[in-house]
C-alpha cells in the first residue's frame, strides 16, 4: 500500500525491499508517493536490479490479470556520462505496458474489436492482435549512483481502460477467447441459474449437474459439450468471486463507471451537486418484466428509509406481489432525499419505462410505509388509492419493549396497551389519553418510557394523521413486507463487509448479484418445480405462509381466557406457544421468533381463527375501512345526486371485491368463469351466446371512467381488393 501522507522529493531514503520467492509482484512491496519535475507523483519502490525480473514475471502472473509486458521506450546512458546528478537519474530506463495495450482505448465504452494484424514490436504478449486498450504500465531505473538497485515508478497499477473498466482477464466480461464459436448455447435463463447458484454458495458439482441439463435442451449428449459446460461453470465462479464493487478508489467515480457500463438497469440517475441531491434509480430487464406481470391492475407497495443510520444513503425499494402474494422487490432507489420534486422525477422515470412496454399499464393501489413520504407524486404519477401499512411501528414497538422490558408479563401488558392506543384512533375518545394511561401505569419502567417519550411522542401526531385518512394495509402484506426487510437486513448487515456499508457502489454490487439472484432463484423454482428444497423455502418466507401450514387442529382456545391462546409447535407436538393479546395486531407470543420482535406465524393464525367471532372487535385494516364506507355514506347531506352516486360507488366497490374473494377462495378462474351470466350479443347478424365480462376485468379509472381491455383483436374479416382503374398514356 502507498503511504499517501508524505510526497517524497528524493529517493536517498527509500528502503531497499526484496521480498521472498521466485518470484514477487507489486502486493508484495511497500509503495511510497514520489513526484519531480518529470512525472506526476506516482507510487516508487527500490529493489535489487538482479530481481527486476522476478518482480516483472510476478505482475505478469496474477490471477486476475494475467498478461505479458512489452518494453514501451527504452533508454542508456555510460558511466561517468553525468557531472551532476540527481538521485533519481539513469543508466538505464525502461517504460513496460501491459501488452494488451495502448493502442485502443475504447471510445464511448464500446467493446474493444481485436486486431487482425500483427503489430511488428519486441516482447508482445502471445496474443498481439488481442489489445484491448489496457492503460496499466511502470517503468524502471537502474540509479546512476547506485547501479546495484533499480527505482520501479509504477505509472497505473490497474488494468483498465481510459474509461475505467476491466478490459481484460477473468473480470472483463466482454472478453471473448479463440474457442467462442465451439461453446455450446447458454441462454440468459441458464446464465440466470447458474450465476444465482454460485451467489448462494450452492456446490460446484451440483450448479455443474443442474447447468447440464439446462444447455441439453439445446445440444445433444456430447463429452466435449461437458467438458465445455465444466470449464463454463469453473470461469464464471471465478469471476463472481474475484469481482469486486470498487471500480475506482472514490465512491462517486465508481458509481458513475457502473451507470455507464450497466445502462440498461439505471432509470433514473442524479449525480450530488450544490443544488440537486443523490438519486440512484435502479431496475434490471428481469425486474421490469415482473413489474409489468404482478404490478398490472394489482398492488405496489414502498419499503422506505433502509440504513437511514448505517448506509451512505438510504435504500428505498418497489415491491410487488407475486402469484403467493410474496413481497418481490422491482426497483431500488438509493437517495437521502424525500422532496416532492425528486420523489415525482424518479417516479415519472419509471412509469415512463413501464409503459414504453406496455402503454395499458396502471396499478390498482399503492401501500406506503412512512408517515413523511410525500403522496403527491405518487397520486400524479400512478393515479391510484393510497394505503398505509402498520408494518413498521408494530415491529419497531415490539422489539424495543422486548429489548428495554425483561419481564414478560410486562411486556405483553405494553404492548397491548399500545395496541389499545392505536385501536383507539377510530373511536370518540382522545388516543392520547390511552397513552397518558400507559405512563402512569408503567411509570416504573424508565428505561422504555424515557425512549418513547423522546422518540415517538414528538412524532405520534403526524402518525395519527396519517392513519386516520388513509386506510391500513392487511396483516398478510405487512407480513410479506416484513419478510422482505428481515431477508435485505441479512443480507446488507454481513459481518464481513461492515466496513464498506458507506460506499454506495457496495451497497449497488450487493442489491445487483446476491439480492438479485436470490429473488431470481425462488421465483424460478416456485413456477418450474426445478429446485423443491428453494420453493419450499420460499414459500415459507413469510410469516402468513407459515401460518397457512398450522392445522386448526393445533389451535386452542381457554373460554375462562379469551385473550389467550396456544398452538402446538410443528416440530414438537408436545411442546406449546402461548399467545397472548389474541385476535390483535399487537400479540405477543413466547416463541423465539416473537421474541426477537417479529410478527411470528402463531399470531397470525391465531388471529386468523379469531377473526370469525363477534365478541371481538376487527382487524385494524378492517376497521379503517369501515370508516371509509362510513365516510361516503355520510357524503350526500339531502336526498340529492350524490346520493346515487355514493351508492353506485359503494355497490360497485362491493361487487369488486366480492369477485376477488370468490376469485381467491376458488380453486382456478375457470370456476368463476363458469358462474357468470350468459349474455346474448348480435354477431355478424346472428343472435349468439357469450359470457359476460367479468368485473374484474372492468377497473374503474381514478377518474370515474371504465378502463377497458384494450389488446388489439385480429379481424378476420377478408379485405376486398378495390377494381383499380389503369390509365393509359
Amino acid at each position: 500500500m502507498a503511504d499517501e501522507t508524505e510526497v517524497l522529493q528524493s529517493v536517498s531514503d527509500l528502503p531497499v525491499q526484496d521480498p521472498p520467492g521466485e518470484e514477487f509482484s507489486a502486493a508484495d512491496l511497500r509503495w511510497a508517493k514520489y513526484a519531480n519535475s518529470e512525472h506526476h507523483c506516482d507510487d516508487v519502490a527500490l529493489i535489487p536490479y538482479d530481481r527486476l525480473e522476478a518482480f516483472i514475471s510476478g505482475e505478469c502472473n496474477k490471477p486476475e490479470y494475467p498478461t505479458r509486458f512489452h518494453i514501451e521506450r527504452s533508454r542508456k546512458r555510460d558511466r561517468g556520462s553525468l557531472k551532476e546528478f540527481r538521485s533519481d537519474e539513469y543508466l538505464k530506463y525502461r517504460m513496460y505496458w501491459c501488452s494488451f495495450g495502448p493502442e485502443n482505448y475504447g471510445e464511448d465504452w464500446e467493446i474493444l474489436p481485436s486486431r487482425r494484424y500483427r503489430v511488428n514490436t519486441r516482447n508482445r504478449a502471445a496474443r498481439p492482435q488481442s489489445m484491448r486498450g489496457c492503460t496499466c504500465h511502470f517503468a524502471i531505473k537502474r540509479l546512476y549512483a547506485r547501479p546495484s538497485v533499480v527505482l520501479i515508478i509504477y505509472h497505473e497499477r490497474r488494468h483498465i481502460t481510459k474509461s475505467g473498466f476491466v478490459c481484460h482477464g477473468p473480470l472483463d466480461r466482454d472478453a471473448i477467447g479463440p474457442g467462442a464459436s465451439k461453446v455450446p448455447y447458454v441462454g440468459s435463463e441458464i446464465q440466470q441459474q447458474t450465476m444465482s447458484l454460485i451467489y448462494l454458495g450452492v456446490p460446484e458439482e451440483n450448479i455443474l449437474q443442474t447447468h447440464i441439463e439446462g444447455i441439453k435442451r439445446y445440444c445433444g449428449l456430447d463429452a466435449k459439450v461437458d467438458s465445455l459446460a465444466s470449464q463454463y461453470v469453473h470461469k464464471l465462479g471465478i469471476i463472481i468471486k474475484r469481482s469486486t464493487h470498487e471500480l475506482d478508489l472514490d465512491d462517486q467515480a465508481s458509481i458513475r463507471m457502473w451507470v455507464d457500463r450497466n445502462k440498461k438497469s439505471v432509470f433514473f440517475h442524479q449525480d450530488s451537486t450544490e443544488t440537486d441531491a443523490f438519486v440512484l434509480g435502479i431496475q434490471t430487464e428481469w425486474q421490469l418484466q415482473q413489474m409489468i406481470r404482478f404490478g398490472h391492475q394489482g398492488i405496489l407497495a414502498s419499503h422506505s428509509s433502509f440504513g437511514v443510520s448505517k448506509l451512505k444513503y438510504p435504500l428505498h425499494t418497489v415491491l410487488v406481489f407475486d402469484s403467493r402474494q410474496q413481497a418481490l422487490p422491482v426497483a431500488w432507489v438509493i437517495t437521502r432525499s424525500v422532496t416532492k420534486q425528486d420523489t415525482s422525477r424518479w417516479m415519472k422515470a419509471l412509469t415512463s419505462r413501464i409503459h414504453s412496454v406496455d402503454s395499458t399499464w396502471r396499478i390498482g393501489g399503492f401501500i406506503i410505509d412512512d408517515p413523511t413520504s410525500e403522496l403527491e407524486p405518487i397520486r400524479n404519477v400512478f393515479s391510484c388509492p393510497i394505503l398505509f401499512s402498520l408494518w413498521h411501528i408494530r415491529r419497531t414497538w415490539h422489539k424495543n419493549i422486548i429489548k428495554k422490558c425483561s419481564n414478560v408479563e410486562v411486556q405483553r401488558e405494553i404492548l397491548t396497551q399500545l395496541g389499545k392506543f392505536i385501536y383507539s384512533i377510530w373511536s370518540e375518545k382522545n388516543p392520547m389519553d390511552a397513552l397518558e394511561q400507559l405512563f402512569q401505569d408503567f411509570v416504573d419502567q424508565t428505561t422504555f418510557i424515557q425512549y418513547f417519550k423522546s422518540f415517538w411522542v414528538p412524532k405520534l401526531e403526524m402518525w395519527i394523521d396519517i392513519i386516520r385518512n388513509l386506510p391500513l394495509a392487511s396483516q398478510e402484506s405487512c407480513g410479506a413486507m416484513e419478510g422482505y426487510h428481515l431477508k435485505l437486513k441479512l443480507k446488507a448487515y454481513d459481518d464481513s463487509q461492515l466496513d464498506a456499508l458507506q460506499r454506495v457502489d457496495w451497497l449497488v454490487h450487493k442489491l445487483t448479484t446476491e439480492l438479485h439472484s436470490g429473488y431470481w432463484l425462488n421465483l424460478y423454482a416456485d413456477e418450474s418445480g426445478s429446485f423443491p428444497q428453494v420453493k419450499a423455502e420460499y414459500i415459507a418466507s413469510t410469516s402468513w405462509q407459515r401460518a397457512m401450514q398450522i392445522p386448526d387442529k393445533d389451535v386452542f382456545f381457554d373460554d375462562k381466557e379469551p385473550l389467550s391462546a396456544k398452538v402446538a409447535s410443528q416440530k414438537d407436538s408436545i411442546e406449546m406457544r402461548t399467545v397472548w393479546n389474541a385476535g390483535s395486531e399487537f400479540s405477543l407470543c413466547s416463541c423465539s421468533w416473537s421474541m426477537q420482535g417479529n410478527l411470528c406465524k402463531h399470531v397470525i393464525k391465531v388471529n386468523m381463527l379469531y377473526a370469525p367471532r363477534k365478541d371481538l372487535q376487527p382487524s385494524l385494516s378492517f376497521q379503517s375501512f369501515q370508516r371509509i364506507l362510513l365516510d361516503l355514506w355520510q357524503k350526500p347531506l339531502d336526498d340529492s345526486f350524490s346520493l346515487d352516486l355514493s351508492v353506485a360507488w359503494v355497490m360497485q366497490m362491493q361487487e369488486r371485491i366480492q369477485k376477488v374473494s370468490e376469485l381467491a377462495t376458488s380453486d382456478g378462474i375457470a370456476q368463476v368463469a363458469g358462474k357468470l351470466p350468459i349474455q346474448w350479443t348480435n354477431k355478424r347478424g346472428r343472435r349468439t351466446a357469450a359470457r359476460r365480462t367479468s368485473p374484474v376485468r372492468l377497473l374503474p379509472h381514478s377518474n370515474g371512467s371504465v378502463q377497458r381491455d384494450l389488446t388489439p383483436k385480429k379481424n378476420r374479416k377478408r379485405k376486398r381488393l378495390s377494381t383499380l382503374t389503369t390509365i393509359n398514356y
